[in-house]
């Protein structure tokens, strides 16, 4: 199963190792990291973090691929997709997740096919993510 479209077969935004960005992030497309991101990043496409990439912030996009480090949440509705070596650590929510193995994810998943059940799950998730916020900041 491709995660990826065929109008997504190149890769049309590129962040190369030893860059870095400091600030929130919007991109139009595909995108692959290989640097590192401290902020925010949302992409209209999908997005591959590299073996080496870090990203510290929430990642939306219709589809990621982790190699890397992230830490943050990933809302993807078309699919997250660990691969061996990779690190999450915040919550994902999407329609089909995978997890290769020696993966380390900390967080909470939501990964339901059936858009009604995800829909309600995700939601639910998010109220009482968001409850937990403000009763931890009293």
């Amino acid at each position: 199963m491709s995660i990826f479209s065929p109008e997504e077969a190149s890769i049309n935004n590129l962040l190369n190792a030893g860059s870095s960005i400091r600030g929130n992030v919007r991109i139009t497309g595909f995108m692959r990291v290989d640097g590192d991101i401290d902020g925010n990043l949302e992409c209209s496409g999908a997005v591959i973090v590299g073996d080496k990439a870090r990203i510290r912030g929430n990642i939306t996009a219709r589809s990621v691929t982790v190699s890397g480090i992230v830490l943050g949440d990933i809302w993807a509705p078309e699919g997250v997709h660990l691969t061996a070596r990779s690190v999450v650590l915040g919550d994902v929510q999407t329609h089909n997740f995978r997890a290769d193995e020696e993966v380390v994810f900390d967080g909470h998943c939501v990964s339901l096919k059936d858009d009604a059940a995800y829909s309600e799950a995700s939601e639910r998730w998010q109220n009482a993510k968001a409850i937990s916020a403000k009763a931890f900041r009293a």
